[in-house]
């Protein structure tokens, strides 16, 4: 029996889509890896822009408009870019067709706008990949069980790839963007920084949710879920090697890492908004009463602590929320305030997250400590500390961002030679 080809999904961002000279330029990319004898699918986003455009269009006409009708429209961004992809292979020789997520199909439960994949039938794919078509697949989204066209909200598209390489049963899903890869934190704050060649699901997922930008943390989840090998590389690096090393950073299981670091990498978040509600009676479900509203109002709450001054019958309690969700949040409160029972609240939206994340803490001690060192060294007051298993996060003001990550950056030995 023979082996079988090396099945690879390719996914394609908005930058990487964005006019005629980067679909061709995707077109080539596909070609070669066709030409070296590798069965290819592909999933691709709307041009860039084209999707907020598309959005702007149905809340400028309806604020409260229908999200069956809403999917009907912002899906359309990547039905025109996966037809446009499959002429331009069409153009250079390669036989493509495009797909819909209907057309697989990508079957999703009925939240439309931000709806979650519940299963993908990979047999029509695969069938075409078999037949030496490469299909050429619109990402973002699926159909819900109502059979209308059903997105699965920003970032969607990398979603929908993982999911088709589980599907499958690809030997990795290549998701190609405007950076050539994972770094140690973001360059463009540490010129210094470091292209990771290794990075563990788990480590990736707590990147991705606590500011790294590069994936998308539900494709990260479903990634981990289904151990679907991701690697992230740019679509405009020159030559991209193709077998053997790979070029980009892959995101794989933990086993596969011989030597881990004991921190792979820094991440900041500018998105967060720090509140406190002061003088809270110190009695038992007081802070089910805070939590429960909010969290019935749809709002995240992520760093918790609780402060007991002199007075021991009232307490403090400081936590944090996505900074587009304060003004939610403090009128939830506000109307809660005498049920809860608090004196004041005190709302900061000037604060950053800064966390460093690494497998290796789980065996190493004093990564808090350096932190903590680094930060006082430069005059960084710390406002809210949380901790996990293989991450440790801070509270700063916002002011101090930039300053902060590097100070990490060079106390945990990242810094490129």
């Amino acid at each position: 029996m023979a082996d079988r080809k090396t099945r690879i999904v390719m996914k394609f961002g908005g930058t990487s889509v964005a006019d005629l000279d980067r679909i061709r330029n995707v077109a080539a990319r596909v070609k070669r890896e066709v030409a070296a004898g590798n069965e290819v699918a592909v999933v691709v986003s709307a041009m860039a822009g084209v999707t907020n455009q598309l959005v702007k269009y149905c809340q400028d006409l309806s604020p409260l408009h229908d999200q069956r009708e809403y999917d009907a429209v912002v899906a359309t961004g990547e039905q025109v870019t996966s037809g446009l992809t499959a002429i331009a292979l069409q153009e250079i020789g390669v036989s493509a067709r495009s797909y819909q997520g209907w057309q697989i199909p990508l079957r999703t439960d009925d939240q439309h706008g931000k709806a979650r994949i519940e299963s993908v039938d990979g047999a029509t794919l695969i069938a075409a990949m078999q037949a030496s078509i490469v299909p050429v697949v619109a990402g973002f989204q699926g159909v819900g069980p109502d059979d209308r066209v059903a997105t699965l909200g920003r970032g969607g598209s990398d979603t929908s790839a993982v999911a088709l390489a589980a599907a499958l049963k690809a030997d990795r899903c290549d998701i190609y963007t405007d950076v050539d890869g994972i770094y140690t934190t973001d360059p463009r704050v540490v010129p210094k920084a470091r292209k990771i060649a290794r990075v563990a699901y788990e480590e990736m997922l707590e990147l991705a949710s606590v500011g790294a930008k590069v994936l998308q943390t539900r494709s990260v989840e479903l990634a981990m879920k289904m151990r679907v090998r991701v690697q992230v590389l740019s679509s405009f690096a020159s030559d991209n090697i193709l077998g053997g090393d790979l070029p980009g950073s892959l995101v794989v299981d933990e086993d596969e890492i011989v030597e881990q670091e004991i921190v792979s990498g820094i991440a900041y978040s500018r998105d967060e908004a720090k509140i406190t509600v002061r003088h809270i009676p110190d009695r038992p479900g007081v802070a089910a009463a805070i939590f429960g509203p909010l969290s019935a109002a749809g709002v995240n709450v992520d760093m918790i602590v609780q402060n007991i001054g002199a007075d021991t019958s009232s307490t403090d309690l400081t936590f944090t929320i996505g900074k587009t969700d304060l003004p939610r949040a403090k009128a939830v409160l506000g109307e809660h305030q005498e049920k809860i029972g608090f004196a004041e609240l005190v709302a900061d939206a000037d604060v950053a997250k800064i966390s460093v994340v690494g497998v290796g803490m789980r065996s190493h001690a004093g990564v808090a400590n350096t932190m903590f060192t680094a930060l006082a060294a430069k005059g960084i007051n710390i406002q809210v500390i949380s901790t996990s298993e293989i991450k440790v996060s801070v509270l700063i003001g916002a002011d101090y961002t930039e300053l902060a990550v590097r100070a990490l950056h060079t106390a945990y030995g990242l810094d490129a030679a």
